[in-house]
């Protein structure tokens, strides 16, 4: 009797090792593969940061408004763009406004925070927009810090352009699909892009998964 239940206990444990073992190498493999992925993307997209005076809500607020003005602003002239090269050449070319539109609004507002307007490289989280989830990673953005900049941010994706998205439809329009399939590979494309919500709920848990998994190795 009790090497029949050293036995069990025997295979019990060698199951659970085969199991942990089996998952270890599969959550090995999805945090290569997306990190493998995210690293791509750094030089496909550039999203869009604004980063608030402070976490109170007139500059919450306030940093929404310059938010508005900017894509407002940009919308017409991204729209036109075909390449990442090409947007980012517009932004830059753009800066001395994009600084002028975020003091109007500021001033407006009776505030009278400085700016700075810039691309750099900035940290995300998983992020979804409509059908679309990025994964955590460091990516290319244009950067509108207003005041001391230690609130609360905002993000989205200037190129290809989803901050122009309507995240109520659940899914992106024809002509902004068009534009991730030409920016990415299909396993990028087929990555990051789902058909139903039940899809992209799945994907975005994974990509959590990743993330936090990612901030545990880094630490």
């Amino acid at each position: 009797m009790i090497n029949r239940i050293k036995i069990r206990l025997s295979i019990l444990i060698l199951s659970l090792i085969v199991v942990i073992s089996t998952m270890t190498v599969s959550i090995g493999g999805e945090v290569k593969k997306i990190s493998t992925a995210s690293e791509d993307y750094k030089n496909k997209l550039i999203r869009f940061h604004v980063i608030a005076n402070s976490d109170s809500d007139e500059d919450q607020n306030l940093k929404l408004k310059v938010r508005d003005a900017v894509i407002d602003y940009l919308q017409p002239k991204l729209a036109l763009s075909n390449s990442i090269e090409e947007s980012e050449k517009i932004i830059k070319s753009e800066y001395e406004e994009l600084e002028n539109i975020s003091k109007d609004i500021i001033l407006e507002n009776g505030y009278e925070y400085d700016v700075k307007v810039g691309i750099d490289y900035s940290q995300f989280p998983t992020k979804q927009y409509s059908n679309v989830v990025l994964p955590a990673g460091e990516y290319k953005a244009l950067r509108i810090i207003i005041g001391e900049g230690s609130g609360k941010n905002w993000w989205c994706v200037m190129f290809p352009p989803l901050c122009f998205v309507d995240e109520q439809k659940g899914i992106i329009d024809k002509e902004t699909d068009e534009k991730l399939r030409e920016v990415l590979t299909e396993e990028e494309y087929e990555l990051i892009t789902q058909s139903n919500k039940k899809q992209v709920n799945r994907v975005q848990i994974k990509f959590k998964i990743v993330e936090i998994l990612q901030d545990i190795i880094n630490k």
